[in-house]
């Protein structure tokens, strides 16, 4: 029975997270976000595309893509303790790779895509534990004021927010099933800038407030 829930909770978790927040928004306000930039539907290329407010409902609704299938997934009853981490883990990661490889863009639009999945592993984090969150965030906003590199931010902050997770993990306020799940996730999103990385190590890479 503990299979079949986890089953559909994946199925929900990556049809929730393959929403494409940005694309909707982006549309509605006269702009597909994959044809400037970066060609990523999240809240950094929206930013580019089409300012802070847009930018700031895609990163909240993207954010929530995260956070309500660990919150489903936290609520169902699970055996044990090491059942709840990895449903929470198994949520985690379908509502990322479905943000990342929508579904939903490949039906109505014949190509997958989507972002690279930051603002739903905050969402994640969050609904895992809230201060992991915040100090990962923080760090994440602070490395971007200094350097004006979204990309950067988003790496470290990811990183960061995976060692928070374990640190509170060896207090037992984290679920230890939860971490390879985390960890997976983490570098997932890192892979996914891998291009962005490229581009800082040329110093070519945009900075904060340059618009298309």
């Amino acid at each position: 029975m503990e299979w079949l829930e986890l089953g559909f909770l994946i199925l929900g978790a990556y049809l929730l997270g393959s929403i494409p927040n940005g694309l909707i928004i982006g549309l509605r306000l006269g702009r597909d976000p994959r044809q400037y930039g970066s060609g990523k539907t999240g809240a950094t290329n929206m930013l580019r595309v089409l300012g802070r407010r847009a930018a700031a409902a895609v990163f909240l609704l993207d954010f929530a893509k995260g956070a309500l299938p660990v919150l489903v997934a936290r609520l169902l009853p699970w055996p044990d303790e090491t059942w709840m981490g990895m449903a929470m883990g198994c949520a985690a990661v379908a509502a990322i790779v479905g943000h990342v490889w929508s579904i939903w863009l490949l039906i109505f639009t014949g190509k997958l895509g989507g972002g690279r999945g930051v603002a739903t592993a905050v969402g994640v984090m969050f609904m895992v534990h809230p201060l992991a969150a915040l100090i990962a965030l923080v760090v994440g906003v602070t490395v971007i004021g200094v350097s004006r590199y979204v990309s950067l931010g988003s790496i470290i902050g990811v990183s960061v927010g995976v060692l928070v997770a374990g640190i509170f993990a060896y207090f037992q306020q984290v679920p230890w099933g939860f971490l390879p799940w985390a960890l997976g996730a983490a570098l997932l999103v890192v892979i996914l800038h891998r291009d962005n990385i490229d581009r800082l190590l040329k110093g070519t890479e945009r900075k904060l407030g340059q618009r298309i």
